[in-house]
């Protein structure tokens, strides 16, 4: 099922990138951003109500340190969209989103520091043709 759920994370993100840059063209790059996560705080509020999980809900049932967690994630995140838009404003999508998505390679690496994942030689050969993929997409 996570398969399934990847493959539409890439769809619905491409669809970021074609929305988000037609969008930018008479607009801020920092307020559509903002815009866009105010849209999605009200979606995925919606969806959370919708499905119930506020029902079980208690701030207290959550460990400071994974508070900590998510509120880094959330400002990581936030940094990404705004960088993410700033690209997009300027530079021509497809290439925007190249480089954007050798954030897979951090991933990995940031994974095998700090999570103790390890990194076979097809993950590593992956790792390289995706940094060469980006590369090459990016050159004119």
């Amino acid at each position: 099922m996570w398969l399934l759920f990847a493959f539409l994370s890439a769809v619905t993100a491409a669809a970021v990138a074609i929305f988000g840059k037609l969008g930018l063209k008479n607009l801020d790059s920092t307020l559509a951003t903002t815009i866009r996560s105010m849209v999605m705080a009200l979606f995925l509020l919606l969806v959370s109500f919708s499905l119930g999980k506020w029902r079980q809900f208690s701030a207290g049932s959550i460990a400071g340190k994974d508070w900590l967690l998510i509120v880094l994630s959330g400002v990581a995140g936030a940094l990404s969209w705004l960088f993410y838009f700033f690209a997009l404003k300027s530079g021509d999508a497809s290439k925007v989103v190249a480089i954007d998505r050798l954030s897979i390679l951090f991933v990995i690496v940031f994974a095998v520091i700090f999570l103790g994942e390890t990194l076979g030689w097809k993950q590593a050969l992956g790792a390289i043709l995706m940094a060469a993929g980006a590369i090459l997409i990016t050159m004119r």
